[in-house]
């Protein structure tokens, strides 16, 4: 209701005198009409905004009660959609949780793989790389002061000694240990 309409209520109440309750009880009235004709024109005006309010009370309640309709349905599918969200975090949470555990348990494995190899990299092998092709025998033009030695065959083309510890390839001490019989 403007203020215009308010000023006239108010003035036609004053001039009256209270034992002309009939009066302003129309009066009364009057403005209660006034305001809600002002709140169906301002509903009118915020579910059309940019169009001339509508003027027909009928529309703008129909219009009112679709809008609201829509909004409920708007806002149980918002709340469906947020459930489904919730429920995708938790799934996402669990599965970030699970990473984590498997990631721990790759590094600590990493490392433990890592440890091994060091310690097979610091303890000394006693099997050289073998040769491509296997020499079994000495080439003729060898030396005579260096000692033929003749694989052990274990696997055709392999020879054996290779796997046996330094102490017990070293020949040096069979002269002693082993005297020649003739």
């Amino acid at each position: 209701m403007g203020l215009k309409n308010l000023a006239q209520a108010n003035v036609t109440v004053r001039g009256q005198s209270p034992a002309s309750g009939l009066s302003s009880k129309a009066c009364r009235e009057k403005m209660r009409r006034d305001r809600l004709n002002d709140k169906f024109v301002e509903l009118g005006s915020i579910l059309d905004p940019g169009k001339p309010p509508k003027m027909d009370k009928a529309a703008i309640l129909s219009d009112a009660v679709h809008m609201v309709t829509q909004l409920r349905t708007d806002v149980q599918k918002l709340k469906d959609s947020n459930e489904k969200l919730h429920e995708k975090i938790k799934e996402l949470k669990t599965e970030k949780n699970e990473l984590r555990d498997e990631k721990q348990r790759l590094k600590a494995e990493k490392e433990s793989l890592e440890q091994q190899v060091k310690l097979l990299n610091a303890t000394p092998s006693f099997v050289p790389h073998p040769p491509v092709i296997p020499t079994p025998y000495v080439a003729q033009g060898q030396a005579s002061g260096q000692k033929l030695m003749m694989p052990v065959i274990g696997y055709p083309g392999f020879p054996m000694w290779q796997f046996m510890p330094p102490a017990d390839v070293d020949t040096s001490q069979d002269v002693e240990s082993c005297p020649p019989v003739a």
